[in-house]
């Protein structure tokens, strides 16, 4: 089992599986920035200066008794809540991390045939001699016949 865990390593796949990881970790915290820092503020003032982050439902209050002015507080003050703005936030983020990674896989899906519409069939059979010749070619190399 050892071993096989060690050629596992060796080649690469695990090195190129926790590079994966960080990368994604990484993207996750920008997107999450982008969410509430860049895209909810505009969104929240367009629909009456709304702080999604500080949206919830009181469930149980804690001490001293609510009101609360936020979420913060409500949480200082243990007070039990539903967080419904923070899952919109949330929600908004995987949406833009799926679309992003939908984009990324796609280019490399294009890039991936291209590559394959280069790498076809550049020879053709010379009908007469059986040569391998250019697929371009008008005339054969070998025997000098007429294609079409």
């Amino acid at each position: 089992m050892f071993k096989e865990f060690k050629e596992f390593a060796i080649k690469g796949n695990m090195l190129d599986m926790a590079v994966g990881i960080i990368l994604g970790a990484a993207f996750g915290t920008i997107v999450k920035s982008l969410v509430a820092d860049i895209i909810m503020p505009p969104i929240g003032l367009a629909l009456g200066n709304i702080d999604f982050s500080n949206l919830y439902i009181l469930l149980k209050n804690g001490n001293p008794i609510g009101p609360y002015l936020s979420l913060e507080a409500a949480n200082k003050a243990g007070a039990v809540t539903l967080n419904y703005g923070t899952f919109i936030n949330g929600v908004l983020s995987f949406f833009i991390i799926a679309f992003s990674t939908f984009i990324l896989v796609r280019s490399f899906n294009r890039l991936r045939r291209q590559k394959e519409v280069e790498e076809e069939k550049t020879t053709q059979t010379c009908p007469e001699c059986q040569s391998e010749i250019s697929i371009k070619a008008k005339r054969c190399a070998f025997c000098t016949s007429q294609l079409s």
